[in-house]
């Protein structure tokens, strides 16, 4: 019976931590590091406007080219993306790739670690701008 019992236990902690694993793709504090590329354009959190680029906030699950009141290129504007962490990672890894004629003339993140992080930051910011 302790030989179950301990399996089960051991099967558990591998499953937790392989799910914990699953959520923690990114490092939010990293990826603030990482953001401060960004910052020249994009704004995030409470008080976040428009400026250059659209603000990012409630990023996940909305769709491109949807931020009210900016501007975007008509090409952002129809390219049916809804924004998630595998479509931002393609787009941020090289954004006139992804999105030809896009006006982001912003390089890209070419390291994967940056983009994750980029995106666990990013996806903790709600509509509102509140975490």
């Amino acid at each position: 019976m302790k030989t179950i019992s301990l399996l089960t236990f051991a099967a558990s902690v591998a499953f937790a931590a392989s799910a914990g694993q699953a959520f923690a793709a990114g490092d939010a504090a990293a990826g603030e590091k990482v953001f401060a590329k960004c910052k020249a354009c994009h704004q995030v959190g409470p008080g976040a406007k428009n400026a250059v680029a659209p603000e990012l906030n409630g990023i996940s699950g909305r769709k491109a080219g949807t931020a009210e009141g900016y501007n975007y290129s008509e090409p952002m504007k129809s390219s049916g993306i809804t924004w998630d962490e595998a479509t931002f990672k393609e787009f941020v890894k090289n954004p006139k790739a992804k999105v030809p004629g896009t006006k982001m003339i912003f390089q890209g993140l070419a390291s994967e670690g940056d983009q994750d992080n980029v995106w666990a930051y990013l996806s903790q910011f709600k509509a509102d701008g509140s975490k």
